[in-house]
């Protein structure tokens, strides 16, 4: 399910998910791609379903071996079936990580615990904004 699609960035579609797990600004977007295009550790996965990307994951590895989320999204016709789950799943399977870690606003901090992360509040980091961190082990020490 899960394939590489880091050279498909031009594509419109791609574009569409991660503007999903961004601020829908287009120039966030276009950071955001400019970031994959540049930076070689930073890895874009896409869950393909009968030739459609239905959802993406984006992350880098630092050198202890933990997973650093960037972006993960689901088309909205297709989320609450369980692919965002399926999404992580897959891509513990496929980098076997000891931790991962991600940081989000509070629309998305239920997806996370309802998989299985601890969340934690960071606070305001921007005004009016509270944001969250959310890790999940996945080796003991």
């Amino acid at each position: 399910m899960l394939e590489h699609i880091k050279h498909r960035l031009n594509e419109e579609e791609i574009r569409e998910l991660i503007g999903y797990s961004v601020f829908p600004d287009p120039d966030r977007i276009e950071q955001a791609v400019a970031r994959y295009q540049q930076e070689d550790q930073l890895q874009l996965y896409g869950a393909v379903e009968e030739d459609e990307v239905i959802g993406i994951v984006g992350f880098s590895m630092d050198e202890d071996q933990n997973l650093i989320l960037q972006h993960i999204a689901v088309r909205p016709e297709n989320r609450e079936q369980g692919y965002g789950r399926s999404i992580m799943l897959e891509l513990i399977g496929l980098t076997n990580p000891k931790s991962i870690v991600a940081e989000t606003d509070e629309n998305a901090a239920d997806f996370y615990r309802n998989i299985g992360f601890t969340v934690f509040s960071l606070g305001e980091k921007y005004p009016g904004v509270e944001r969250f961190r959310c890790e999940y082990i996945t080796e003991e020490d």
